[in-house]
């Protein structure tokens, strides 16, 4: 991967992290103790047979690696 743009290693980071928090749902629900981890890096929403888990700090960084993208193609015109 010497010769790959440093992006295309940010992108399969991103993918492979991803993949793991669309499995947390799953995982979330087999693990009682989720509760005992920081909300912000993973926050968990249970209501009846409904799971949804996320990570808040995981978009945090995509809206800020967004917006510092959309600033560079801005500011090369």
């Amino acid at each position: 991967m010497d010769n790959s743009p440093p992006l295309t290693l940010l992108g399969a980071i991103l993918i492979a992290v991803g993949i793991v928090l669309v499995a947390l749902p799953l995982v979330a629900k087999y693990i009682p103790n989720v509760e005992e981890i920081p909300w912000i890096i993973l926050w968990v929403y249970r209501k009846d047979s409904f799971v949804f888990a996320t990570s808040p700090i995981l978009i945090i960084i995509s809206v800020l690696f967004l917006a510092a993208q959309l600033i560079a193609r801005i500011g090369t015109g």
